[in-house]
């Protein structure tokens, strides 16, 4: 992620946007939420979309308002963020790229049971957390705005709140984006994504470790 004025404003959005794009995967994510909710009429589908997706944007943006006061709070650097959050971005990266879903990202068996008992519950967990506002699009949040100040947050929360627009959209159309699409059509997607979010880890990794080094410099 690049630091966030009033000069680049354009690109920083674009490339935040993109970055929440390869994360989120709205393609593969419809396909698990079409999972969930197959059974379910068109207007369940819509009220667990919108409660999904608006949790998945309220928690993106408590930890992009208070990224720093969370940082202070538990005395972590940006750096040490950083290398951190660049192997765990990588890693979801690494695994999409091969065709597997990350654990961190993907609901286990007590999940899928714990939504036919109670199929609203699922719009929170694991729908909202992990899939949408997980621990790589928090990494890549908190990562834009640490260093940047009023605009910085306004650009992620605008970027992250047209992603969860799109999604939106896409869960109403989901049986037709479903067929088109076709299951190679969205293992070939993810694949790019995984490649592109796999790039965009080590670039964040590589950022944490320059201010590592120069930090030991300085000593």
């Amino acid at each position: 992620m690049i630091e966030i004025n009033s000069s680049n404003i354009v690109t920083s959005f674009i490339l935040n946007f993109t970055a929440f794009f390869a994360i989120m995967n709205p393609l593969a994510n419809t396909a698990i939420f079409m999972s969930f909710t197959e059974n379910d009429d068109n207007e369940t589908k819509k009220i667990l979309a919108k409660k999904s997706l608006l949790t998945a944007f309220i928690v993106i943006a408590i930890f992009s308002v208070g990224g720093k006061y969370i940082f202070d709070f538990f005395g972590i650097s940006l750096a040490a963020f950083r290398l951190t959050g660049g192997i765990l971005v990588t890693s979801i990266g690494f695994n999409m790229l091969h065709g597997h879903k990350s654990a961190i990202n993907t609901p286990n068996s007590s999940d899928k049971e714990s939504a036919m008992a109670a199929k609203l519950s699922i719009a929170v967990s694991p729908l909202a957390v992990p899939l949408f506002a997980g621990p790589g699009a928090i990494t890549t949040a908190m990562n834009a705005v640490a260093t940047g100040g009023v605009i910085s947050v306004g650009v992620i929360l605008s970027s992250f709140g047209l992603l969860c627009l799109i999604t939106y959209v896409m869960f109403l159309y989901g049986s037709k984006i479903m067929f088109f699409m076709g299951k190679n059509g969205i293992n070939v997607v993810t694949r790019l994504m995984g490649l592109m979010l796999s790039v965009m880890g080590v670039q964040i990794f590589i950022t944490g470790l320059t201010s590592v080094v120069k930090t030991l410099k300085g000593v």
